[in-house]
């Protein structure tokens, strides 16, 4: 099936004119308006290291997490596992597994777990500690499916279920993410396709809100503390807020200026514009040289949330290894880096299967 000349130009159009309206959108910018904004992080080293501008590219299972409809590009099986040291001695992990079946589609789960390590509790009473510890921890769990509807063009879509939860408290939601790949063929340097401009865009995080609940909220009150013979400790509960999730759009273009065959050059550039910040623009490239029977080797580099309003974010770095074996069996490993200006340079490592 072709790709109607005459529609692709006015898709190109429409979708450039998008991307500059999300550059150019004004304030309010919301700020600290947004719950599990763990969600925001970026996830997968070889998105990271291209300064997250990772939706028109996302092929792998990672894709999972930037732009479920890349997981059409998952031909066989694929695990990946990533770890991923946060600041203030965070953790996080993230790992994601996808299967094609066929003429159905690929389908995907994909799970994201952080760790906040143990804290003192504290009391008005008591700064220095009650002698008891406390944790807090978010896990996100993704279940996707995509499909190449035509040779040009997939769509994916998870369903995802969020939950956060601190000491005896805790809060959940479910939302949903879509997305869509589309191969434009122009400017190609091949007669391939997917060496031409690609179009991504995804919505993430559209779901419900977080309200948190549980026995830390209780607290015993009296009220009629001047009146003497009535109750004394009648059960209280705080009451919160219900906050929303950090909703994002992506929309991102990419074009691969050079493929020899052996050497393959691309360049990315992504525009965002969430609930709870301001528009920002994400630019990488990644280039990447072919051993024939063998593997490939890669490095990437990038610039993370550019025009966005006291941006904290800079250069991303990054490198990758990837081992071929018979029938699309293999092993890749991945490193990136991200500067932070406060809290200083961010590490993560991937490992991922294929078979």
């Amino acid at each position: 099936m072709k790709f109607n000349k005459t529609l692709n130009q006015k898709l190109v159009i429409v979708l450039l004119l998008s991307f500059c309206s999300v550059i150019f959108a004004q304030k309010p910018y919301r700020v600290g308006t947004t719950t599990a904004n763990f969600l925001e992080i970026g996830f997968g080293p070889a998105g990271s290291s291209m300064g997250d501008a990772f939706t028109s590219i996302a092929s792998d299972v990672s894709a999972i997490y930037w732009n479920p409809a890349g997981l059409a590009n998952v031909k066989s099986g694929e695990v990946m596992f990533s770890y991923q040291p946060w600041v203030a001695n965070i953790n996080t992990t993230f790992g994601a597994a996808a299967f094609n079946v066929g003429n159905l589609g690929t389908v995907g789960i994909g799970v994201i777990a952080v760790d906040y390590g143990n804290m003192d509790v504290t009391t008005m009473s008591m700064q220095g500690g009650t002698g008891e510890t406390f944790s807090a921890s978010d896990i996100a769990v993704s279940i996707g499916f995509a499909r190449k509807l035509a040779t040009w063009f997939s769509f994916g879509a998870n369903a995802k279920f969020i939950s956060s939860s601190i000491w005896h408290s805790s809060a959940s939601a479910i939302a949903m993410d879509l997305g869509v790949l589309i191969n434009t063929g122009f400017f190609s340097s091949t007669e391939n396709m997917e060496d031409g401009l690609n179009i991504g865009m995804s919505v993430s995080n559209y779901g419900t809100r977080m309200q948190f609940d549980g026995l830390d909220l209780l607290q015993s009150i009296d009220p009629t503390p001047n009146q003497s013979g009535d109750y004394e400790d009648i059960e209280g509960q705080y009451r919160l807020n219900e906050y929303e999730l950090p909703l994002i759009f992506r929309l991102g273009v990419s074009l691969t200026v050079i493929n020899s065959g052996m050497h393959k050059l691309i360049l990315a550039v992504d525009a965002l514009h969430p609930n709870n910040n301001s528009e920002s623009v994400n630019m990488g490239a990644n280039y990447s040289i072919l051993f024939a029977g063998l593997g490939s080797i890669s490095i990437s580099g990038g610039y993370k949330a550019l025009f966005m309003n006291e941006s904290q974010y800079g250069l991303t770095l990054g490198a990758g290894f990837q081992s071929f074996l018979l029938y699309n069996k293999g092993w890749k490993i991945d490193y990136s880096y991200r500067d932070h200006e406060t809290f200083g340079g961010t590490h993560s490592y991937g490992v991922s299967l294929f078979f």
